[in-house]
């Protein structure tokens, strides 16, 4: 009982005039008639038990919908002595690709859009020009002239041998001869670099569209051309990224260089998944200082499940483990603090019902606090099964200091 009443007084020190405010208006705003008939029932069937219980806080649940209330349990995870570290997710250069033409083409087909997964080789547009036929019909040509001028020169050159021809006229047609077998090899890897199938090449066939190919597997992450485009040699048609091999970039300072190593794990956070501890591992450390602020970079590799939804750019918290060891632990926002202590609330279930809901305030001790999580200890073993608010605990906390209030006037 004494605990109790210890309780009770830290929490009555959380005066926060602006919030009680709001939370009045909350709560008057959120209650019905049917409620208020409810809690009045309540309220004279049980009015001992409300002078027993007067560390809770009892809401509605269309009230802890509005607050916005998050329900979770206590955790086991890895809290450590760690190196503290910021940075962003990464592609590594041979990951990401910037699609071009190195011979300009009017775009005549596109047949991809921003955010398509696309694979490696998968058509993507097709250009048209004249140029591209009139490369094909110089090959075929060429191969055509290289039967004859490999005939002339083998000829010319067994004439030479026999001391029937002169040197002059053997070395001319070898020189026209490997000229063209040049020119034909020429062509065809012209041709290759257009995507365009030789073989059928010459065998006969004429293209009057070359294909955009995807060089690697990925995402289209923008589409910079538009149908009737001309793109120039060289101009970005498309970029890709291959999302799936996202790591993280962290930026370590001169003064923690000399803790990093291969191999370490790390763990981090993005806006996107608050409250959620991504692993990953050291795979690359940088050697190259940045001067302001002075550190280097150091790549690790993302070994956690989650993939989905870790986007290259995104800004991350993080932090390099030294040494760790196993924790109970809790976000940071489901601890109140006060004084020089700190609570958390838990749901009652047996006093809850369909329509309300009842939290108790819990003493607890904290220790490590990491990437957003702390280290929680409790006078007494809390059920495993217990719920605790991870979000919305000031809320509560304001709440039940009204409550004590009110029951003090």
């Amino acid at each position: 009982m004494k605990k109790q009443v210890l309780i009770y007084s830290k929490m009555k020190r959380l005066l926060i005039i602006g919030l009680l405010g709001l939370m009045t208006t909350v709560f008057y705003s959120c209650d019905t008639p049917a409620a208020n008939e409810e809690s009045a029932a309540h309220n004279e069937e049980h009015g001992d038990h409300d002078e027993e219980a007067s560390g809770e806080v009892r809401i509605t649940r269309e009230q802890a919908d509005v607050l916005d209330l998050q329900l979770g349990r206590v955790e086991e995870k890895s809290l450590a002595k760690n190196i503290k570290v910021n940075g962003y997710l990464d592609l590594y250069p041979q990951d990401k690709a910037a699609v071009t033409t190195f011979i300009g083409g009017n775009l005549v087909d596109i047949y991809v859009k921003e955010g398509d997964k696309v694979k490696k080789g998968q058509v993507l547009a097709r250009l048209e020009h004249p140029d591209y036929v009139q490369l094909q019909q110089e090959l075929q040509e060429g191969v055509s002239q290289l039967g004859y001028l490999k005939s002339e020169y083998e000829r010319k050159e067994k004439l030479y041998k026999e001391d029937i021809s002169s040197g002059r006229e053997y070395q001319k047609a070898k020189a026209e001869y490997f000229a063209m077998q040049a020119r034909v090899k020429a062509l065809k890897a012209k041709l290759k670099l257009l995507n365009l199938q030789v073989d059928k090449i010459l065998a006969g066939e004429l293209y009057n569209t070359v294909p955009v190919i995807a060089p690697i597997d990925g995402y289209i992450g923008e589409v910079l051309v538009s149908i009737g485009d001309f793109a120039e040699p060289g101009t970005t048609m498309f970029l890709i990224t291959n999302n799936d091999k996202t790591h993280v970039d962290f930026k370590v300072y001169e003064k923690d260089i000399y803790k990093v190593r291969q191999g370490q794990k790390a763990y981090f956070t993005i806006a996107n998944r608050p409250g959620e501890l991504i692993e990953a591992r050291i795979e690359k450390i940088g050697r190259t200082f940045e001067d302001d602020p002075k550190a280097i970079h150091v790549h690790a590799a993302i070994t956690g499940p989650v993939k989905a939804g870790l986007l290259p750019g995104l800004y991350v918290e993080g932090r390099i483990v030294e040494a760790e060891k196993p924790a109970r632990v809790l976000p940071e926002e489901a601890i109140v603090k006060d004084g020089e202590g700190s609570f958390i609330f838990i749901l009652d279930e047996d006093e809850s019902s369909e329509n309300e809901m009842v939290f108790k305030p819990v003493m607890v001790t904290t220790g490590i606090e990491d990437a957003g999580f702390v280290e929680v200890a409790f006078a007494e073993p809390l059920p495993e099964e217990a719920r605790v608010v991870i979000r919305g605990a000031y809320m509560l906390s304001s709440e039940l200091i009204k409550g004590e209030l009110e029951h003090d006037d």
